[in-house]
């Protein structure tokens, strides 16, 4: 039996640019070489993780000389977690590689015409940014490898007798890539206000004290499994325990840590619970209990306000989910008198933000629960020029809907990561509505629909937006019009 021929080392490599993923990458021949946490003028040995013919992966082993442009992390944790992968780059060179990612997967994939670029609209805030996190509870804790080299024999983590002796292993943070059912304990994390990180420590604190049990995933048991805190610009914060109870007391234990965490905290206005059976942490199809406060908390953009529950979608970046959606408006160009269809609309933030400029809106959404709390907060805001329906995007939007509602003089769009499905970009092109505004968290599969399209309509503008900082995804709003 022949043995696999090692992978490579390869010496003092200078990486030359910003790639996929948070990756940079460099060029040795025909091959291009992609790693992690290195930055463009870095000059590392690498060490292949996997090869293909014009390509390879690897890791950095050793950093002969720094670039310039390299930048110092804020947080501990960096290059362990899997998130923030770029924060050993300079903001401004985020926003370029950014920039350059719009263009290239526009150009290359959408193969259309395109019109100059507006530089991309940076984020308000690069910390703290966030309004929601999830952090997972798991009693098999992730150990780097300084961490496993510095430990002692005896308290290595494949020793059965320390797995049964202590909760040593029981961590919460987040899973770690490619080890789905292990944890990498985080003590403080820069993306969400330092009072998350007060909460999701003392209930760590508080579990082990009290020896509570954490989840374990492949066995699928544990009392502490999952924790989701959200919080908003009106103040107000929502903290949601998910529970697998599995032993006598595991109810009593669950709320004892509620009331623990109430009376820690008074900040928050909507402590939440739920016990979760499930294979997945998923909780859309749960029915959720409220221990303290309200089931919900609230946003607001301008003078409206969004009612936000533990299942409704809002963009986790408040301050710069106000610009991007202030771009779409702008490029929809509203007069007033203006029939708009919004898809994918979500909990209806797009198509009520954009209301008061329109005749009528009419949003459409898979998510039963997020067409509800649209309608919900079109009520609150006093907005009574807009309807809302539930259900698969290429069963409602047909030529049926549209003969009965109208034809819409506008249609914005903002699908998922996998963008339209052909049929609805065919309805489009049949509804022939004046302007299309695209707004996309990828702009590869978005470049794949304006291809689409491109046919009947032209693109006209082109606004990129980081809405995520110290990450490689980027939103982009593209304005299209119906060619004459």
């Amino acid at each position: 039996m022949s043995r696999k021929k090692p992978l490579p080392i390869l010496e003092n490599v200078t990486m030359t640019d910003v790639a996929a993923e948070g990756k940079c990458l460099a060029r040795i021949d025909d091959m291009v070489v992609f790693a992690p946490f290195c930055v463009p003028g870095d000059v590392v040995d690498l060490q292949v993780t996997k090869k293909r013919k014009s390509y390879c992966e690897a890791k950095v082993i050793k950093t002969h000389k720094y670039s310039d442009i390299r930048t110092e992390p804020v947080c501990k944790h960096f290059g362990v977690c899997g998130g923030c992968k770029w924060q050993n780059l300079p903001y401004e060179e985020q926003l370029k590689a950014k920039q350059k990612q719009v263009y290239d997967q526009l150009s290359r994939i959408g193969k259309i015409e395109l019109p100059e670029f507006s530089p991309i609209m940076g984020s308000v805030k690069t910390q703290e940014y966030r309004n929601k996190i999830e952090y997972g509870c798991s009693n098999k804790r992730w150990f780097t490898p300084d961490e496993l080299k510095n430990m002692p024999k005896s308290d290595a983590p494949e020793d059965s007798v320390f797995r049964k002796a202590d909760n040593s292993l029981n961590a919460i943070g987040f899973h770690i890539p490619g080890a789905f059912d292990k944890i990498y304990p985080i003590t403080k994390c820069w993306l969400m206000d330092d009072l998350h990180n007060d909460i999701r420590n003392e209930i760590d604190r508080y579990a082990k004290a009290t020896g509570m049990t954490y989840f374990d995933l492949r066995e699928q048991h544990g009392l502490l499994r999952d924790i989701m805190i959200r919080n908003s610009n009106t103040g107000e914060w929502m903290v949601l325990i998910q529970f697998h109870y599995d032993a006598d007391g595991d109810e009593e234990r669950a709320l004892a840590l509620l009331e623990h965490v109430a009376a820690t905290f008074p900040q928050i206005t909507s402590l939440m619970y739920v016990d979760n059976q499930k294979c997945n942490d998923t909780f859309a199809d749960l029915e959720l209990k409220v221990y303290r406060g309200n089931d919900h908390i609230f946003e607001t953009m301008e003078d409206l306000r969004f009612k936000v529950g533990p299942k409704s979608f809002y963009q986790t970046n408040t301050l710069q989910a106000y610009h991007l959606y202030s771009v779409a408006r702008e490029f929809a160009q509203l007069t007033g008198g203006e029939l708009v269809y919004d898809l994918y609309t979500g909990t209806g933030t797009i198509a009520n933000f954009v209301a008061r400029k329109a005749k009528k809106v009419i949003g459409i959404e898979y998510v039963p629960e997020a067409i509800e709390d649209a309608k919900v907060n079109s009520q609150i805001n006093g907005i009574g020029n807009t309807l809302f329906y539930a259900g698969d995007m290429k069963d409602i939007l047909t030529d049926d809907f549209i003969k009965e509602h109208g034809q819409p003089d506008v249609i914005i769009t903002d699908p998922p990561r996998a963008g339209m499905h052909p049929d609805v970009v065919k309805t489009i092109l049949r509804a022939k509505p004046k302007r299309i505004v695209y707004v996309s968290c990828n702009p590869a599969t978005q470049a794949r629909d304006l291809s689409d399209l491109d046919a009947e309509y032209k693109v006209v503008a082109v606004q990129p937006v980081d809405m995520f900082p110290h990450t490689p995804h980027v939103e982009n709003v593209v304005l299209m019009e119906r060619r004459s």
